[in-house]
């Protein structure tokens, strides 16, 4: 267990110094495209197109990655995204822009996404157990929401730095090449990670049970509609709406994500404590509608301070769903099917992010900047209620057991 923890160390600061740099990416791309003198469109586009890459990605990792091994396959991966984003800041074009974009897998998200998750989150249970596992989700990710937060605050600095439109963009620049300086970083902590994150040695690649791919596909096609919903609400594009909206400065909109992240890294421990009593499907729905309703409300918000708190209060729910959302999909699956399960709901997730963002962009570009809000609220709303529908039932490993605990009991 004393090599499972060490991977587990080494997995978390991966995945913190990679939030880190997807915290700064999710807030400055908007703000540095807008300084650029590029319009809501193009950042549209190129966001969409950063998240191709990462589901490209997601896909070659999904199906080769237990080939040619985990941890090489997240070395090459990290050293990718390095050379793209270095290659960006020195774009001028926005088909270049979209080009390295795809190729540095640019996370306008501002929140971790990609072929490296899917290998962490593959890796991850088998450094613990299953009593541990939920836990061991909620530390993880809290930790990227803090790298995340990080980033976002940070994201404001160059602005404050150099004032000016085209100083402020030649100070983003040099962000990035910063950024690309992390993910290099992150390649050689994957280097020292142990054979145990590894599939099982000498073993084939396992088939789907049939129990498995009926999960699988029904959480996949309910993840797309979510995925789909939270494509209108890229950090990027929701700085340009608070940006535009309210004419809100870039150390305030950097302020405003660093405490939504440190909310929603608090909020991981919390659902993970949540989830031991009312189970993980409970703890993912009945926290993610409330966080909804509030997004759609700072649509509507009459000045930044209230939008601001409003967002606030929605990131403290928001986030609860994806620990235990991690969890359950790889404690409902076979240990051998967990880089396959991991792969295939990322890259849904990935798919549908890619395809929003441009319409989403479109929409501000007309004039609507409200209304990517109001259509992701929405559409998240009736993705929970359809998962409780279908998955209140399946149960993972450690609520089955208490379950039928109980029912011996009685």
């Amino acid at each position: 267990m004393a090599t499972g923890a060490n991977d587990r160390v080494l997995i978390s600061a991966a995945a913190f110094v990679r939030a880190v740099s997807t915290g700064f990416i999710g807030v400055a791309l908007g703000l540095y495209l807008a300084r650029a003198g590029f319009s809501a469109a193009t950042l549209g586009a190129v966001i969409s197109a950063g998240l191709a890459g990462a589901a490209v990605a997601a896909a070659l990792a999904t199906v080769l990655a237990d080939r040619v091994g985990r941890r090489r396959f997240l070395f090459i991966t990290a050293a990718t995204g390095a050379l793209g984003t270095a290659a960006f800041a020195f774009a001028a074009s926005p088909a270049a822009l979209m080009a390295t974009a795809f190729v540095g897998m640019l996370n306008g998200m501002g929140r971790d996404r990609g072929a490296a998750l899917i290998l962490e989150q593959a890796a991850l249970p088998s450094t613990t157990t299953d009593t541990g596992r939920t836990r061991a989700f909620a530390w993880y990710t809290m930790l990227q929401d803090v790298g995340h937060g990080l980033g976002a605050l940070l994201a404001g600095v160059p602005a404050a730095m150099q004032p000016g439109a085209a100083t402020g963009a030649g100070a983003y620049r040099a962000a990035l090449l910063v950024c690309a300086s992390l993910a290099v970083g992150t390649a050689f902590l994957y280097l020292r990670l142990r054979s145990g994150v590894e599939h099982s040695a000498g073993a084939e690649r396992q088939r789907l049970t049939p129990r498995s791919r009926a999960i699988l596909l029904k959480i996949s096609a309910l993840f797309c509609v979510d995925s789909l919903a939270g494509g209108f609400l890229t950090t990027s594009l929701l700085s340009y709406f608070f940006f535009e909206r309210f004419g809100a400065s870039e150390m305030s909109i950097g302020a405003l994500f660093f405490g939504a992240r440190l909310l929603n890294a608090v909020s991981h421990l919390g659902a993970a404590w949540l989830a031991s009593r009312i189970g993980l499907v409970n703890t993912m729905v009945f926290t993610h509608i409330p966080s909804s309703v509030l997004l759609a409300t700072v649509a509507f918000a009459p000045s930044f301070a209230i939008a601001a708190a409003l967002f606030l209060l929605r990131e403290g729910l928001v986030e609860m769903d994806v620990p235990t959302r991690q969890s359950y999909v790889l404690a409902v699956v076979e240990p051998a099917e967990r880089t396959v399960a991991s792969g295939i709901t990322n890259l849904v997730r990935l798919a549908a992010w890619a395809v929003a963002p441009a319409l989403a962009g479109t929409l501000m570009q007309a004039g609507s900047l409200h209304l990517p809000l109001v259509i992701g609220a929405a559409m998240k709303i009736a993705y929970d209620l359809l998962l409780w529908s279908a998955f209140r039932s399946t149960r993972p490993p450690e609520e089955a057991a208490v379950s039928q605990h109980g029912a011996a009991r009685r």
